[in-house]
């Protein structure tokens, strides 16, 4: 599977852990940048990601900024993406069974790495549970 994976300067140093726990589990990263600590507009990232996978050039992806929260608000704007913002396992595993999160949000600023690593595996290794929460997201992809 193909993870995009997009970030400003304040999730920097926390994409190459996302990058490496993606790889590890078995799957192929497009980094969509930034590439330096240097400020960015977080909105501009969001946007190349959300593009590439409503464009199919990826299966899911993963944003990342200071606490998350941008970023979040400009996935979430996008149709056809459900962003979830994770903050441990447990909202990581929640977010796939019954919401079919196709985009995780991290915040590189309130989260520690072994954490971010914990989220990102479950968030990726979790399945969709379907039935009634399939009627749910068809709901949310009707809006």
């Amino acid at each position: 599977m193909k993870i995009g994976v997009a970030c400003d300067h304040g999730g920097y140093t926390l994409k190459d852990v996302v990058s490496e726990v993606i790889t590890k589990c078995g799957h192929e990263v497009v980094d969509l940048g930034t590439h330096t600590v240097d400020s960015v507009d977080y909105p501009d990232y969001a946007r190349k990601a959300t593009t590439l996978l409503n464009g199919g050039g990826c299966e899911r992806i993963v944003l990342i900024c200071g606490t998350g929260i941008g970023m979040s608000i400009c996935a979430n704007r996008v149709k056809g993406i459900r962003g979830a913002l994770c903050h441990d396992a447990y909202t990581a595993r929640m977010s796939r069974r019954h919401n079919d999160s196709n985009c995780l949000v991290l915040g590189g600023r309130v989260l520690g790495r072994d954490v971010a690593q914990d989220i990102v595996e479950v968030w990726l290794n979790t399945p969709f549970e379907g039935g009634r929460h399939q009627v749910r997201v068809n709901k949310i992809d009707e809006q």
